[in-house]
């Protein structure tokens, strides 16, 4: 097994996506070692890593063709053969061979690496660095990850030499190197984007969007959107080990029995978004190779609106949470293809998050919280449901339906489109419905900060608390690892006894593997690493 001292990222040489097509078929890809075959359920909208509007599938392309200053370690998946999983606590160089931190934590200098060039042959520098980080702090679509981190100007990046680039905080911050890591700033070749940029795009947002400027160890050979991509590797990438000369050839199969199908029958070497149910039955037929790798930061939850009555009430969110019936949903619904967030114990609390929550389905005891909350009688709410969530979506709320039914609620299922949904979670309208969210940074405080505390979309829960407000400004600065700890697990248990998310699951990501490809890795974004995806 081929392995990497860091990880290795991609880009592009400002190839456009017009009137592309492969040279390459299924027929006479499969069983070649020069040819890595890959089907996906969506296709990217944009090459742009801080693209507005982009979607996860465009992580397909732009994180796999454009290098950043430092990036995640990796590390073996436990139990997994021939798997590996981004290690959060292990932050090593990429576009930059080596950083040093201050030792107050203000200041962290790169030295960009010597020798490496972008596709067009210019040499990427403290420059593009520096352009690249000034873009990313002011284009909306990254600019509020980046603040996160204590990035926010253009003012904090500094070309100390053409190969020493500098940051400057106003304090030390635990997430400025994990958003370092993250899709947003890429290293893009500023000479190039400038060429194209105009008075009204500065940051040359439109052409990039349909081509590359990167220096990865990936270009963008062809692209016809909605069909297929085809990535060629970078001969003269500097910024990593080179896991093998293989192509990607990507294909777009929007129909899941279709992927199915091709995994069964051997035709492709990659196959994503495959059912639990598929799943299953394809691991009890004993056919395919089958990687499930669960995000330690991804969860599926049922958000109750705190803000809301009757969900105003915490105990009336406690007697939910102990209706709903959560074995028969992993089982019937997730085929079990997943890390259980329910069942977990409610006198021991650890340091992390997220973990499972101590519930599971006691009927008489959600009874029992309704009377004491003055409604034993029940009462009416509904249940909104993602259009695009279907295959889940729909059992779990017809089971949830049926649960709190047997405890005198009654449940109105309704299904939105996507686009309405993400609003109707904006402007807090929704008294219950399912939640699906992750964290690109793994400390806990930072997911509470997101899912609990924030006045964005992303606090599903709409959940307001002075202590656990107080508690999020406290973590994050602190430098005490034992206080640090003590204040995390008591957001656990505000999080337990408060309940505005009853946790479901984190659930697999499964990815269906011909026996000849090696190296997969699992990256926190959940979309395809292929630096390190080799064939033999």
């Amino acid at each position: 097994m081929k392995r990497r001292d860091f990880l290795n990222v991609a880009a592009m040489t400002g190839v456009s996506l017009l009137g592309l097509r492969l040279g390459v078929t299924p027929a006479n890809a499969q069983g070649r070692n020069d040819v890595i075959r890959v089907l996906l359920e969506d296709s990217p909208n944009t090459f742009d890593p801080s693209g507005t509007g982009y979607n996860p599938a465009s992580c397909n392309i732009s994180w796999n063709v454009y290098d950043r200053l430092v990036t995640f370690g990796v590390k073996p998946v436990e139990d997994k053969e021939d798997a590996f999983i981004y290690d959060y606590s292990n932050i090593v160089g990429q576009a930059a061979e080596s950083y040093e931190v201050s030792e107050d934590g203000t200041t962290i200098t790169f030295k960009m690496r010597e020798g490496a060039t972008f596709h067009d042959g210019r040499p990427v520098t403290a420059h593009d660095a520096k352009w690249s980080l000034d873009r990313a702090v002011n284009l909306p679509t990254s600019k509020a990850q980046l603040g996160t981190g204590s990035l926010t100007s253009p003012d904090q990046f500094t070309v100390v030499d053409d190969m020493t680039f500098q940051i400057t905080l106003p304090q030390a911050d635990r997430f400025t190197l994990p958003n370092l890591c993250i899709l947003f700033p890429a290293i893009i070749n500023s000479e190039l984007a400038k060429e194209h940029a105009t008075t009204e795009d500065p940051w040359a947002e439109a052409w990039l969007k349909t081509n590359e400027a990167g220096g990865g160890p990936f270009t963008v050979s062809r692209y016809v959107a909605d069909q297929q991509f085809v990535l060629d590797r970078f001969a003269d990438w500097k910024n990593g080990e080179v896991a093998s000369a293989a192509r990607i050839m990507a294909q777009i199969v929007p129909v899941a029995s279709s992927r199915r199908a091709s995994a069964e029958r051997a035709e492709a070497d990659l196959v994503r978004e495959l059912s639990g149910r598929d799943i299953k039955d394809m691991i009890d037929a004993g056919k395919p190779r089958v990687l499930g790798i669960s995000n330690p930061a991804r969860m599926v939850s049922i958000a109750l609106n705190s803000e809301m009555a009757p969900f105003d009430n915490k105990l009336v969110r406690q007697a939910v949470a102990y209706a709903v019936p959560y074995q028969e949903m992993f089982e019937s619904v997730l085929y079990s293809r997943g890390t259980p967030l329910f069942g977990g114990s409610a006198e021991t609390t650890e340091a992390r998050y997220p973990q499972p929550l101590p519930y599971t389905q006691d009927l008489e005891k959600a009874k029992a919280l309704l009377a004491e909350a003055g409604m034993a009688d029940g009462f009416e709410t509904t249940f909104t449901i993602d259009s695009s969530l279907g295959t889940t979506a729909e059992p779990i709320a017809i089971l949830m339906q049926e649960a709190l039914g047997k405890i005198g609620v009654t449940v109105k299922i309704e299904k939105v489109p996507s686009a309405q949904m993400g609003q109707l979670q904006t402007d807090r309208a929704l008294p219950m419905y399912i939640a699906v969210g992750g964290a690109w940074l793994a400390d806990p405080d930072y997911f509470f900060r997101i899912f609990y505390n924030s006045t964005r979309r992303w606090n599903y829960g709409n959940y307001q608390n002075e202590e656990m407000s107080k508690l999020v400004e406290e973590t994050r600065f602190e430098t005490d690892e034992e206080v640090y700890k003590t204040k995390v697990i008591r957001m656990v248990e505000l999080a337990k006894d408060d309940v505005p998310l009853i946790l479901l699951w984190s659930p697999f990501q499964d990815t269906v593997l011909s026996d000849a490809v090696h190296g997969y890795e699992y990256m926190f974004h959940g979309q395809l690493e292929l630096r390190p995806l080799y064939k033999s």
